[in-house]
């Protein structure tokens, strides 16, 4: 799945999204879709794989396993050109070109743009990106957009204040993906895909980011979709619920 986990000691991309969560994921597919080259940088599982089932998402009405909702968003920013690397985020150093990002393992990410989607982890940002601390827990200054103190950084999801639901954190990833796509300046419209002559048969080009396609095309990705699904719904997860880590931990000390 794109993973380049010891392809390299040393990567360079335009985005590097630090965590992989829901709002990492898919914030990732919407500036990959846009064409821009995207590293997501996995630091352990999602905290939504503690969840048992996953009730309040669009479309799933009896809702979903939340590890199979997780497995789909992966393969979905997968399918859209990120690539992934497993590592935990422990510095970064800014520069003209943009910033470097430290692996624990040692491994550096030169990136452009950097995109926070680590809850609950701030600390490896540099210090001109203002934080706010909220009893145990730090949150990263952003405006709606995503948008940090220090330019070429953004926050996306709970680590940028949204409230703790799926939907939120993956509404708040596409907006946050669309912020870093206009601060590219990569040509851009929508990222829509529409039937042919929707913009044509008015005379108009076809817009950066969308794409027409014709009945034929549009029926065979409709069954390719459907194949997919059934097969990602097909059997139960084989995972169960994460326990809550003060469950497993002696200490019992996080409290997210």
């Amino acid at each position: 799945m794109n993973d380049v986990t010891d392809a390299t000691d040393a990567f360079d991309t335009t985005v590097c999204i630090v965590g992989a969560g829901v709002s990492g994921l898919t914030c990732g597919t919407f500036t990959a879709r846009a064409g821009l080259e995207t590293l997501l940088v996995d630091g352990g599982e999602s905290i939504l794989r503690r969840n048992a089932h996953l009730e309040n998402v669009p479309g799933f009405p009896a809702g979903v396993n939340a590890r199979t909702f997780l497995d789909g968003s992966r393969e979905a920013a997968a399918d859209a050109g990120c690539r992934f690397v497993e590592g935990r985020a422990v510095a970064t150093t800014e520069h003209e070109e943009g910033f470097t990002l430290e692996l624990d393992d040692g491994r550096t990410v030169e990136t452009r743009f950097l995109v926070a989607a680590s809850w609950a982890d701030a600390a490896y940002l540099p210090d001109a990106v203002e934080t706010d601390q909220r009893g145990s827990k730090t949150y990263v200054t952003a405006d709606e957009y995503g948008r940090t103190s220090l330019e070429g950084v953004f926050a996306a999801g709970r680590l940028a204040g949204k409230p703790h639901q799926t939907v939120v954190a993956a509404g708040h990833g596409a907006e946050v993906g669309l912020s870093v796509v206009e601060a590219s300046e990569v040509p851009f419209y929508h990222d829509w895909v529409v039937p042919e002559g929707y913009f044509t048969d008015r005379d108009r080009p076809e817009p950066p980011g969308c794409e027409e396609i014709p009945a034929e095309e549009w029926s065979e990705r409709e069954r390719v979709a459907r194949e997919r699904m059934r097969a990602l719904l097909a059997e139960p997860h084989p995972d169960d619920p994460t326990p809550h880590p003060s469950l497993a931990a002696s200490d019992g000390t996080d409290e997210r």
